[in-house]
């Protein structure tokens, strides 16, 4: 018996020294070796990058591996090897792989970070790209265009990876289509965890663009499935398919403000995802439909509170013979066995109709063409509490839409509706998750559309022998976890990192001040225990931190001194600052805020609550290509201004603009010399959230340029502003605000004491971008 275990034993080890001489590896520690062993790589080969910091590297990934006998680059140590620096990857040729590699601390010098081509000549063909991770490795100038991930070439596939905070122009995936090597693409992208994505202020923002206008009609087949996409922001469309026979298969949109758009192409599959929203946010869609063929079957939209582009389904009008990158009619479409769980207004059709508005656009812009052949069947409609939204939204007149077999509940007037009836249903799980909704009655008619037969399954593989409507038929596992995001990207990357660094830093003089920022952990907390401090150079904001008095009954005063022309605070990329019981006093020549033009990278915010913000030029003033997420200042005093907010460096009118939120809430304003906002957003886009300001429960007086065009409060252009509940005296200006009245533009409860006056123009002339 010991002699046969020995025997086993080396047996096994002859067996493992066979298998490895079988597969060369080839350990790499700089790019002359990487170079020369991917220009000698053999089918089967695998070239290990030794750990550590790999900076300023362009790696040409070109080599033919077999089927049986792929070539494989990949880490040392999963997550070890870092790609830094201005460094980017391309791959071409055939059976490649890319495993474990962590791209961070900087940008891309070309076009994309990850390619799957090497050159016109050279593209990759059933390639793969497997556990990598590409986080903030972002443009410093936001307005420079990439693609993190570029396909080209066919079947190749990016599966398992992370890929978070891309805030540059661009989409972060895009697949290419020029060409007839780069058409019936059957690219794979799954099982990845796409990160949030920011808002960028501006179009040109996807999670995932699959080809574009002009090669919308190339047969593509692209397949997105099992992909958790969190928070992805950029702009209105997540997804942008543009291209023909594109499926998305079982994929969590969570949070996501944005739709997966079938913007241009025909015959998409959208079959068993998920779309998960909230309370706060009207802006998270589902399924925005343009164009032919589409089935939209087994998905789940659950707390969507978005209208027009943003519904949990818009199907939109067309443009009358539409030009390839306008919009064609939606036809032949089918909705069916899908769930909306407490949804508003599910169902909106005719979105983004626009004849009303033909003497601002060119009859080539009219979007007049209705849906039409389009059939929403099957489908489940439930409320938690009984709302009385209409189930069907029309932004024009009814096309030819046939409803058959729609079941709701708690939703009032329901029998208004042809193709909906009221019917008891059920949530059989805990719903603090995502709850599971079913119908009570298992024998309901259903409808027996053509090609029905096809769907079957339901969203959780279960077979449609019961045939029930909505996407789910039964639920065999009541703890399904929809949101897991241990399922998506790599296995040894984590997603969540904590702050440990932070702490609490008390200073009670200018240098203690100054050093305190050239030491600061991000998301320190500065405490000033000091009457006042005399600051005679800018304060460079290169980490969160929060500023504070040490006695909220007693601010301190912080006196910026400088006489040229800078920011008391520069903001640098993605800081968060935070000042709270504050008196800050600057000069005419001096801004408050201000971006550093030399990183824009990502979003700064600005929060102040109670403080004295006075004798600056202007209190924030953005630059151009900068972009701030949100600027809130409450309960605080503002006075002896030339200016407020200064957001209008965005001036070529691309749909670009400075910042997503300007808040203003309970605030004494008073002798502002010029504008106190100027919010500009320029050209006619619908891409975007469009901009958000809330002036509300202020009091303002002594403000204003003289003049009776003079504009107190200026947003042209800015899709959502709430001017509530203010108090307004000897204001200088003729108009206090000019608001956009087709747009989300309301005020209210406003008391105006002179001839100023708040003024509402239906239209707005803007210039076309396309």
């Amino acid at each position: 018996m010991k002699l046969f275990k020995s025997l086993t034993v080396l047996l096994l080890a002859v067996f493992m020294l066979t298998s490895c001489e079988d597969t060369p590896r080839s350990m790499v520690n700089n790019m002359t070796e990487l170079e020369e062993a991917v220009k000698n790589a053999q089918p089967g080969d695998v070239i290990v990058m030794s750990n550590g910091i790999w900076t300023d590297v362009g790696i040409d990934f070109k080599a033919n591996g077999l089927v049986d006998k792929p070539i494989i680059l990949k880490a040392e140590t999963p997550g070890k090897v870092f790609i830094e620096g201005q460094s980017f990857l391309k791959i071409a040729g055939h059976f490649l792989e890319v495993h474990d590699l962590y791209f961070r601390n900087g940008y891309t010098p070309i076009n994309s970070v990850i390619q799957f081509k090497s050159d016109k000549e050279n593209a990759a063909y059933d390639c793969k790209v497997v556990s990598c991770v590409i986080e903030n490795f972002t443009q410093l100038d936001r307005k420079r265009k990439d693609h993190w991930v570029e396909f080209w070439g066919q079947r190749n596939e990016l599966i398992s990876c992370y890929i978070a905070g891309k805030s540059n122009d661009g989409p972060t995936v895009r697949g290419q289509l020029k060409g007839n090597q780069h058409a019936n693409g059957h690219h794979i992208i799954a099982d990845n965890y796409f990160g949030p994505r920011p808002r960028r202020g501006g179009p040109r923002g996807e999670t995932m663009q699959l080809g574009d206008s002009y090669t919308s009609m190339v047969p593509a087949f692209f397949e997105v499935r099992n992909n958790f996409l969190d928070r992805c922001n950029g702009e209105v469309e997540v997804i942008s398919s543009k291209s023909n026979y594109n499926k998305f298969i079982n994929n969590v949109f969570y949070k996501c403000e944005g739709s997966l758009v079938l913007r241009h192409g025909n015959y998409a599959t959208i079959d068993s995802n998920w779309f998960i929203g909230d309370d706060d946010s009207d802006n998270i869609g589902g399924v925005r439909v343009i164009n032919t063929g589409h089935w939209i079957t087994n998905n789940y939209f659950y707390n969507l509170k978005g209208n027009e582009f943003r519904s949990a389904i818009a199907v939109m009008n067309g443009i009358p013979k539409s030009p390839l990158n306008r919009y064609n009619q939606v036809t032949d479409v089918v909705i069916a066995h899908n769930s909306w769980v407490d949804c508003i207004s599910p169902l909106q059709f005719s979105v983004g109709s626009n004849v009303n508005k033909s003497d601002v656009l060119p009859k080539s812009e009219i979007r007049s063409a209705l849906p039409i052949r389009t059939t929403v069947a099957n489908n489940l409609i439930y409320n938690s509490k009984t709302v009385s939204n209409d189930i069907v939204k029309y932004y024009d007149t009814p096309g030819d839409i046939d409803f058959e077999c729609n079941y709701v509940s708690g939703v009032e007037g329901v029998d208004g509706f042809e193709g909906f009836s009221n019917s008891e249903m059920t949530v059989v799980n805990d719903q603090s998750t995502v709850p599971f909704v079913e119908l009570a009655d298992r024998n309901v008619k259903l409808f027996d559309g053509f090609d029905f037969s096809k769907i079957k399954n339901d969203m959780f593989s279960n077979s449609r022998e019961e045939n029930q409507p909505g996407a789910i038929c039964a639920v065999k596992d009541v703890n399904y976890k929809v949101i897991d995001v241990d399922k998506y990207g790599p296995s040894w990357f984590e997603v969540s990192k904590s702050n440990a660094s932070a702490k609490r830093v008390t200073v009670k003089s200018t240098e203690e001040l100054y050093t305190a920022f050239e030491k600061l952990n991000e998301g320190d907390t500065i405490v000033i225990d000091s009457d006042i401090l005399k600051l005679n150079k800018t304060i460079k904001v290169n980490k969160s931190v929060v500023i504070t008095s040490s006695n909220i009954d007693k601010e301190v005063r912080l006196l910026f001194t400088s006489a040229d022309q800078v920011p008391a605070f520069e903001l640098g990329s993605g800081v968060n600052i935070n000042l709270k019981h504050l008196i800050i006093e600057g000069s005419k020549t001096l801004n408050c805020f201000e971006p550093n033009q030399a990183d824009m990278s990502i979003a700064s915010n600005v929060f102040v609550d109670d403080c004295t913000l006075s004798g600056f030029h202007s209190i924030y003033r953005s630059k151009k290509g900068s972009f701030s997420d949100t600027l809130k200042v409450v309960n605080s005093v503002m006075k002896n201004l030339v200016n407020g907010f200064i957001l209008d460096s965005e001036n070529d009118d691309k749909g670009d603009y400075n910042a997503e939120f300007l808040i203003l809430e309970n605030n004494q304003i008073s002798k502002v010399e010029n504008v106190f906002v100027n919010f500009y957003r320029g050209g006619y886009d619908e891409s975007t959230i469009g901009g958000n300001f809330v002036f509300n429960n202020n009091s303002v007086e002594s403000a204003g340029k003289s003049g009776s065009k003079e504009i107190l409060l200026k947003t042209q252009g800015i899709v959502n502003v709430e001017i509530l509940n203010n108090n307004f005296s000897s204001i200088k200006s003729g108009f206090i605000a000019r608001l956009w009245g087709e747009k989300n533009n309301v005020e209210s409860g406003n008391t105006i004491k002179g001839k100023s006056k708040i003024v509402t123009d239906e239209f707005l002339t803007q210039k076309l971008l396309y």
